[in-house]
Protein backbone atom coordinates (compact mmCIF):
# COMPACT_ATOMS: atom_id res chain seq x y z
CA UNK A 1 0.00 0.00 0.00
CA UNK A 2 2.69 2.27 1.04
CA UNK A 3 4.25 1.94 -3.08
CA UNK A 4 0.80 2.47 -3.97
CA UNK A 5 0.33 5.46 -2.36
CA UNK A 6 3.12 7.56 -4.37
CA UNK A 7 1.92 6.21 -8.00
CA UNK A 8 -1.54 7.29 -7.30
CA UNK A 9 -0.97 10.78 -5.72
CA UNK A 10 1.15 11.20 -9.29
CA UNK A 11 -1.47 9.82 -11.27
CA UNK A 12 -4.38 12.10 -9.89
CA UNK A 13 -1.82 15.22 -10.17
CA UNK A 14 -1.72 14.03 -13.69
CA UNK A 15 -5.57 14.32 -13.77
CA UNK A 16 -5.72 17.71 -11.82
CA UNK A 17 -2.74 19.43 -14.99
CA UNK A 18 -4.37 18.03 -18.07
CA UNK A 19 -7.45 20.14 -17.71
CA UNK A 20 -5.94 22.85 -17.14
CA UNK A 21 -3.14 22.81 -19.81
CA UNK A 22 -6.14 21.87 -22.01
CA UNK A 23 -7.92 25.44 -21.01
CA UNK A 24 -4.39 27.40 -21.58
CA UNK A 25 -3.83 25.99 -24.70
CA UNK A 26 -7.91 26.74 -26.02
CA UNK A 27 -7.53 30.02 -24.63
CA UNK A 28 -4.33 30.23 -26.86
CA UNK A 29 -6.09 29.40 -29.81
CA UNK A 30 -8.78 31.44 -29.15
CA UNK A 31 -6.68 34.35 -28.89
CA UNK A 32 -5.04 33.43 -32.23
CA UNK A 33 -8.05 33.25 -33.88
CA UNK A 34 -9.86 36.51 -32.52
CA UNK A 35 -5.92 38.00 -33.54
CA UNK A 36 -6.65 36.86 -36.96
CA UNK A 37 -10.32 37.91 -37.31
CA UNK A 38 -9.09 41.51 -36.52
CA UNK A 39 -6.25 41.11 -39.23
CA UNK A 40 -9.00 39.99 -41.91
CA UNK A 41 -11.64 42.61 -40.88
CA UNK A 42 -8.64 45.27 -41.14
CA UNK A 43 -7.38 43.67 -44.51
CA UNK A 44 -10.35 43.91 -45.91
CA UNK A 45 -11.62 47.01 -45.01
CA UNK A 46 -8.12 48.95 -45.64
CA UNK A 47 -8.55 47.40 -49.60
CA UNK A 48 -11.56 48.47 -49.75
CA UNK A 49 -10.61 51.85 -49.03
CA UNK A 50 -7.52 52.05 -51.16
CA UNK A 51 -9.38 53.88 -54.36
CA UNK A 52 -11.71 55.89 -51.94
CA UNK A 53 -11.61 59.54 -51.97
CA UNK A 54 -10.05 61.45 -50.71
CA UNK A 55 -6.71 59.92 -51.76
CA UNK A 56 -4.18 59.41 -49.18
CA UNK A 57 -1.15 60.71 -51.71
CA UNK A 58 0.97 62.97 -49.44
CA UNK A 59 0.65 61.08 -46.29
CA UNK A 60 1.76 57.53 -48.41
CA UNK A 61 4.42 59.59 -49.79
CA UNK A 62 5.46 60.67 -46.40
CA UNK A 63 5.48 56.92 -45.03
CA UNK A 64 7.04 55.99 -47.92
CA UNK A 65 10.27 57.92 -46.55
CA UNK A 66 9.71 56.88 -43.10
CA UNK A 67 9.56 53.39 -43.76
CA UNK A 68 11.66 52.90 -46.96
CA UNK A 69 14.27 55.52 -46.86
CA UNK A 70 15.31 54.84 -43.34
CA UNK A 71 15.65 51.32 -43.65
CA UNK A 72 17.99 51.49 -46.28
CA UNK A 73 21.28 51.96 -43.70
CA UNK A 74 19.60 48.66 -41.68
CA UNK A 75 19.22 47.27 -45.07
CA UNK A 76 22.79 47.70 -46.37
CA UNK A 77 24.63 46.40 -43.54
CA UNK A 78 22.72 43.05 -43.21
CA UNK A 79 22.89 42.46 -47.16
CA UNK A 80 26.30 43.31 -47.06
CA UNK A 81 27.60 41.19 -44.42
CA UNK A 82 25.28 38.50 -45.62
CA UNK A 83 26.86 38.62 -49.36
CA UNK A 84 30.63 38.19 -47.06
CA UNK A 85 29.41 35.55 -44.83
CA UNK A 86 27.75 33.58 -47.65
CA UNK A 87 30.81 34.12 -50.31
CA UNK A 88 33.10 33.18 -47.80
CA UNK A 89 31.28 29.73 -46.54
CA UNK A 90 31.06 28.64 -49.93
CA UNK A 91 34.46 29.45 -51.40
CA UNK A 92 35.99 28.14 -48.14
CA UNK A 93 33.35 24.76 -48.56
CA UNK A 94 33.86 24.23 -52.38
CA UNK A 95 37.62 24.82 -52.30
CA UNK A 96 38.06 21.42 -50.38
CA UNK A 97 36.37 19.78 -53.09
CA UNK A 98 38.22 21.68 -56.16
CA UNK A 99 35.23 23.30 -56.83
CA UNK A 100 35.45 26.87 -56.12
CA UNK A 101 34.60 28.20 -59.33
CA UNK A 102 30.85 27.65 -58.03
CA UNK A 103 30.86 29.74 -55.98
CA UNK A 104 29.45 32.87 -57.90
CA UNK A 105 26.19 30.06 -58.91
CA UNK A 106 25.52 28.89 -55.80
CA UNK A 107 25.52 32.36 -53.78
CA UNK A 108 23.88 34.13 -57.19
CA UNK A 109 20.99 31.71 -56.73
CA UNK A 110 20.73 31.66 -52.94
CA UNK A 111 20.54 35.61 -53.05
CA UNK A 112 18.07 36.07 -55.86
CA UNK A 113 15.72 33.39 -54.68
CA UNK A 114 15.82 33.98 -50.98
CA UNK A 115 18.15 35.68 -48.80
CA UNK A 116 17.89 39.23 -50.63
CA UNK A 117 13.86 39.08 -49.94
CA UNK A 118 13.29 36.93 -47.02
CA UNK A 119 16.44 38.84 -45.03
CA UNK A 120 15.54 42.23 -45.68
CA UNK A 121 12.07 41.64 -45.10
CA UNK A 122 12.47 40.17 -41.42
CA UNK A 123 15.21 42.51 -40.71
CA UNK A 124 13.36 45.73 -41.86
CA UNK A 125 10.19 43.87 -41.04
CA UNK A 126 10.82 44.27 -37.49
CA UNK A 127 12.60 47.85 -37.67
CA UNK A 128 9.40 49.06 -39.61
CA UNK A 129 6.17 47.00 -37.65
CA UNK A 130 7.93 48.00 -34.09
CA UNK A 131 7.88 51.81 -35.34
CA UNK A 132 4.14 51.44 -36.81
CA UNK A 133 3.16 49.88 -33.52
CA UNK A 134 4.66 52.79 -31.34
CA UNK A 135 3.09 55.43 -33.06
CA UNK A 136 -0.35 54.13 -33.52
CA UNK A 137 -0.26 52.31 -30.10
CA UNK A 138 0.50 55.86 -28.60
CA UNK A 139 -2.39 57.25 -30.54
CA UNK A 140 -4.84 54.53 -29.30
CA UNK A 141 -3.75 54.94 -25.86
CA UNK A 142 -3.88 58.93 -25.62
CA UNK A 143 -7.27 58.35 -27.82
CA UNK A 144 -6.33 60.18 -30.82
CA UNK A 145 -7.65 57.47 -32.71
CA UNK A 146 -11.39 57.78 -30.95
CA UNK A 147 -11.00 61.74 -31.73
CA UNK A 148 -10.88 60.80 -35.44
CA UNK A 149 -13.85 58.53 -35.20
CA UNK A 150 -15.85 61.15 -33.22
CA UNK A 151 -14.92 63.89 -36.29
CA UNK A 152 -16.22 60.89 -38.87
CA UNK A 153 -13.01 60.35 -40.71
CA UNK A 154 -12.41 56.89 -41.57
CA UNK A 155 -9.04 55.28 -38.57
CA UNK A 156 -7.99 52.62 -41.59
CA UNK A 157 -8.29 55.11 -44.48
CA UNK A 158 -6.53 57.42 -42.56
CA UNK A 159 -3.68 55.46 -40.59
CA UNK A 160 -3.45 51.86 -42.32
CA UNK A 161 -4.12 52.54 -45.76
CA UNK A 162 -0.78 54.93 -46.58
CA UNK A 163 1.26 52.71 -44.51
CA UNK A 164 -0.35 49.59 -46.12
CA UNK A 165 0.67 50.91 -49.74
CA UNK A 166 4.35 51.85 -48.76
CA UNK A 167 5.19 49.16 -47.25
CA UNK A 168 3.96 47.26 -50.01
CA UNK A 169 5.96 49.45 -52.30
CA UNK A 170 9.06 49.94 -50.75
CA UNK A 171 9.81 46.49 -49.78
CA UNK A 172 10.61 44.85 -53.46
CA UNK A 173 12.90 47.98 -53.60
CA UNK A 174 14.89 47.49 -50.64
CA UNK A 175 15.27 43.89 -51.42
CA UNK A 176 16.55 44.93 -55.26
CA UNK A 177 18.92 47.37 -53.33
CA UNK A 178 20.23 44.48 -51.02
CA UNK A 179 20.11 41.97 -53.96
CA UNK A 180 22.79 44.40 -55.50
CA UNK A 181 24.91 45.04 -52.50
CA UNK A 182 25.18 41.62 -51.50
CA UNK A 183 26.66 40.80 -54.85
CA UNK A 184 28.83 43.55 -54.39
CA UNK A 185 30.19 41.80 -50.68
CA UNK A 186 30.43 38.33 -51.98
CA UNK A 187 32.27 39.63 -55.19
CA UNK A 188 34.45 41.61 -53.07
CA UNK A 189 35.09 38.68 -50.52
CA UNK A 190 35.83 36.38 -52.87
CA UNK A 191 38.34 38.33 -54.71
CA UNK A 192 40.20 39.53 -51.87
CA UNK A 193 40.15 36.41 -49.89
CA UNK A 194 40.58 33.64 -52.72
CA UNK A 195 41.75 34.77 -55.50
CA UNK A 196 38.40 34.51 -57.73
CA UNK A 197 38.01 37.41 -60.31
CA UNK A 198 35.24 39.25 -59.38
CA UNK A 199 34.55 39.72 -62.90
CA UNK A 200 34.47 35.60 -63.29
CA UNK A 201 32.47 35.57 -60.47
CA UNK A 202 29.91 38.43 -61.56
CA UNK A 203 29.81 36.08 -65.19
CA UNK A 204 28.90 32.71 -63.11
CA UNK A 205 26.46 34.49 -61.78
CA UNK A 206 24.44 35.72 -64.18
CA UNK A 207 25.10 32.76 -65.82
CA UNK A 208 23.09 31.05 -63.35
CA UNK A 209 20.78 33.38 -62.36
CA UNK A 210 17.79 33.20 -64.78
CA UNK A 211 15.06 36.08 -64.90
CA UNK A 212 12.69 33.42 -63.63
CA UNK A 213 14.98 33.17 -60.44
CA UNK A 214 15.34 36.94 -59.61
CA UNK A 215 10.88 37.36 -60.10
CA UNK A 216 10.55 34.44 -57.76
CA UNK A 217 12.42 36.35 -55.25
CA UNK A 218 10.92 39.68 -56.24
CA UNK A 219 7.57 38.38 -56.14
CA UNK A 220 7.25 37.57 -52.40
CA UNK A 221 8.01 41.22 -51.38
CA UNK A 222 5.24 43.09 -51.54
CA UNK A 223 3.40 40.15 -49.48
CA UNK A 224 5.91 40.48 -46.82
CA UNK A 225 5.12 44.53 -47.18
CA UNK A 226 1.72 44.24 -46.43
CA UNK A 227 2.22 41.80 -43.80
CA UNK A 228 4.53 44.11 -42.17
CA UNK A 229 2.16 46.53 -41.92
CA UNK A 230 -1.14 45.12 -41.47
CA UNK A 231 0.39 43.34 -38.35
CA UNK A 232 2.17 46.59 -36.86
CA UNK A 233 -1.00 48.26 -37.73
CA UNK A 234 -3.48 45.73 -35.68
CA UNK A 235 -1.18 45.80 -32.75
CA UNK A 236 -1.32 49.19 -32.70
CA UNK A 237 -5.22 49.74 -32.68
CA UNK A 238 -5.12 46.99 -29.81
CA UNK A 239 -3.03 48.67 -27.63
CA UNK A 240 -3.99 49.23 -24.03
CA UNK A 241 -2.63 50.00 -20.59
CA UNK A 242 -0.09 53.64 -21.19
CA UNK A 243 3.17 53.83 -22.27
CA UNK A 244 3.39 49.83 -21.00
CA UNK A 245 0.82 48.74 -22.98
CA UNK A 246 2.59 50.18 -26.57
CA UNK A 247 5.95 48.59 -25.20
CA UNK A 248 4.12 45.16 -24.93
CA UNK A 249 2.21 45.96 -28.06
CA UNK A 250 5.81 46.77 -30.37
CA UNK A 251 7.53 43.59 -28.60
CA UNK A 252 4.53 41.05 -30.04
CA UNK A 253 4.51 42.95 -33.27
CA UNK A 254 7.80 42.22 -34.04
CA UNK A 255 7.65 38.82 -33.00
CA UNK A 256 4.24 38.22 -34.69
CA UNK A 257 5.96 39.69 -38.17
CA UNK A 258 9.07 37.86 -38.05
CA UNK A 259 6.91 34.66 -37.34
CA UNK A 260 3.98 35.29 -40.28
CA UNK A 261 6.79 36.51 -42.52
CA UNK A 262 8.82 33.31 -42.57
CA UNK A 263 5.87 31.04 -42.26
CA UNK A 264 4.69 32.93 -45.86
CA UNK A 265 7.71 32.84 -46.95
CA UNK A 266 7.55 28.94 -46.79
CA UNK A 267 4.16 28.70 -48.71
CA UNK A 268 4.74 31.36 -51.20
CA UNK A 269 8.41 29.91 -51.85
CA UNK A 270 6.49 26.76 -52.51
CA UNK A 271 3.74 28.92 -55.10
CA UNK A 272 6.99 30.25 -57.45
CA UNK A 273 8.89 26.58 -57.30
CA UNK A 274 5.55 25.64 -59.08
CA UNK A 275 5.45 28.76 -61.45
CA UNK A 276 9.10 29.52 -61.88
CA UNK A 277 10.69 26.50 -61.27
CA UNK A 278 14.66 26.21 -60.60
CA UNK A 279 16.63 25.21 -63.26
Amino acid sequence: MATDSPRAAAAASKRDVAPHERAKLLARLESFLIHFGQIWQMTTAAFSAIFRRPLEIKETLFQMEALGVRSLGIASVVALFTGLVMATQFAYGLQKFGGMEYTGRIVGLSFARELAPSLTAVVVGGRIGSGITAEIGSMAVTEQIDAIRALGADPIKKLVVPRLLASIVVMPILACFALVLGFAGAMYITDLEFGLPASFFLQTALESVRFADYFSGLFKTPFFGAITALGGCHFGFITRGGTQGVGDSTTRSVVAISIAILISDFVLTKVTMLIWPAA
